[in-house]
């Protein structure tokens, strides 16, 4: 049986096509090695299920591992202390046997005497008999134990978890006297240290970082171009598509900057719904470029648990939403400060990213989904502009081709007549976003745009339009003076070599009273500029 593209639970090599993690298990060990007590918090759906069970196969020879998941226990067992170690004792029991029949020879007393002891007596048993137990256990094992919980996001609602944590902490600390796990291994979304927004805010007290013990883990987990190239030929030797493999993992990159998920579900779309969509009939028409842009096409209409939590989070926190949107549509500097609660929420769920000090969205698929997220607001549909767009829309397709010039003309047209006599203030602000709302009705469902990240700032935007395969390159930029377009006419120039194209559009903001509104045709070089100013 062939392997496929998972996008649910964990990727198993043996039936998945997944990229090779073994140089990330190699410096886990590392982490393990050295005694380490430490966190793997990333977001949804970023692999860390799939790199706990690999590192549990991975340390099998040299350590003992305990591989546990929170979500096998259920809210009841939290109730407090006695309940939460009478379930984590039978759990751990369970985990001890791996699939075999008992427990492993080495340990068997110890584990003989928790059981009855957990039998004999269940009402006064506590997390501090857990303990004893655990570090009876550890004691008599000729493997160091290592202890690897998955979920912990479960647990972190109740307060019996941060006694947990204190105890793992009190007998780190105490290593010279009492025998305890080499490593412990938490995952999950939540950074522990975060673990006091989670509890209710009379008793917070109790919150005081039993987990600061715990060392830093600030290891890349994204999937690198390499890697996701290394998948794609594996995928290659079993179909033979003829497939540009550094091409195409280059480009599934560009998109989703190694997100695991978004690199799954893109090859998984392009592997098993592209043919769906009538017009693709054979693999070797899927992985090319046009195919990929389809499957990111794809990927952005559809609704999946990822995208729901990313505008679940953007109603949540206000401010996100407020800094979401400025860096979008105005290209405003937004310090990357982790101490705004905003902040460190989107950069927790894998929103955000730092970028040289400034906040950057984490990956072109959310950006893509945060534009649209804005531009089909109620508030924004019923914009002229937007109303503009729908009238005009059936008449900038020609031949299959998309018509970029006739675009321009007809934004400057509607909005010389809707805004001529706005304010600097008003074209700054919402001048970028007039555009894209009157782009998106004629664009929608046949092609995508994302806006290049490397040049968006408060004077000069990119915005990249794939439709159908093709892409055209538009900058958006406030006009500030003749020196300072020729210089952007340079510039665009260079960046249609970036992409090989011969031909760019600039569309241009400007606030003279004696400009002149319209369109014109100016050649650099090589290559043919369509420029509009309004």
């Amino acid at each position: 049986m062939k392997k496929e593209f998972n996008v649910t639970g964990a990727c198993q090599p043996e039936i998945h096509y997944m990229v090779d993690i073994t140089k990330r298990l190699e410096d886990i060990k590392e982490y393990v090695d050295k005694g380490r007590y430490f966190t793997i918090n990333r977001a949804r759906q970023y692999g860390k299920t799939t790199t706990l069970q690999a590192l549990r196969e991975y340390l099998k020879d040299e350590y003992m591992v305990v591989s546990m998941d929170f979500q096998r226990l259920d809210s009841a067992k939290y109730k407090d202390g006695n309940v939460f170690s009478l379930a984590f004792a039978a759990y751990f029991l369970r985990a001890l046997k791996t699939g075999s029949s008992g427990y492993p020879d080495m340990i068997k007393d110890e584990c003989s005497e928790l059981q009855q002891i957990v039998r004999e007596s269940p009402a006064t048993f506590t997390l501090f008999e857990l303990f004893n137990s655990l570090s009876e256990i550890c004691g008599a094992s000729e493997k160091p134990v290592v202890l690897m919980i998955d979920e912990v996001d479960s647990a972190s609602n109740y307060h019996v978890f941060l006694d947990f944590l204190a105890q793992l902490r009190a007998d780190y600390l105490d290593r010279k006297h009492t025998v305890a796990f080499q490593s412990v291994i938490l995952a999950g979304v939540y950074d522990i240290k975060n673990i006091k927004q989670k509890i209710r805010a009379e008793e917070e007290h109790k919150v005081n970082s039993p987990w600061n013990i715990a060392a830093d883990f600030d290891m890349d987990m994204s999937l690198p171009v390499q890697g996701i190239a290394g998948m794609l030929e594996e995928y290659e030797k079993d179909y033979n598509t003829g497939m540009d493999v550094s091409e195409i993992a280059s480009i599934i990159h560009d998109y989703t900057s190694g997100y695991p998920y978004l690199v799954s579900r893109i090859c998984k779309l392009t592997d098993e719904r592209l043919v769906d969509d009538g017009e693709f009939q054979e693999k070797n028409e899927l992985w090319t470029k046009k195919g990929i842009l389809e499957s990111v096409r794809m990927l952005l209409a559809e609704r999946n648990s990822l995208f729901d939590s990313l505008m679940e989070k953007i109603a949540r926190y206000p401010e996100l939403n407020q800094i979401l949107f400025a860096i979008l549509f105005i290209g405003k500097d937004m310090a990357y400060n982790y101490d705004n609660q905003a902040v460190s929420i989107a950069s927790m769920f894998g929103f955000v990213r730092n970028e040289e000090g400034n906040i950057a969205i984490a990956n072109r698929i959310f950006e893509t989904r945060l534009y649209n997220y804005y531009l089909s607001s109620e508030e924004l549909q019923v914009n002229d502009i937007y109303k503009s767009s729908l009238w005009d829309k059936n008449q900038f397709i020609i031949g299959g081709h998309l018509n970029v010039r006739l675009i321009l003309e007809k934004f400057v047209e509607h909005f010389h007549d809707l805004y001529g006599n706005s304010g600097e203030r008003f074209v700054e602000e919402s001048g970028r976003k007039l555009f894209l709302l009157y782009l998106r009705p004629i664009i929608n469902g046949s092609g995508n745009y994302y806006i290049e990240s490397r040049t968006r700032n408060m004077g000069r935007t990119d915005v990249i339009v794939d439709y159908r395969g093709e892409q055209h390159i538009i900058e958006m930029k406030i006009w500030r003076g003749q020196e300072y377009n020729c210089r952007g006419e340079k510039q665009i120039a260079g960046y249609l070599d970036d992409y090989h194209q011969k031909k760019g559009y600039m569309l241009s903001f400007c606030f003279n009273k004696g400009k002149q509104v319209g369109v014109r045709e100016v050649r650099v070089g090589d290559k043919i500029i369509i420029e509009a100013v309004v």
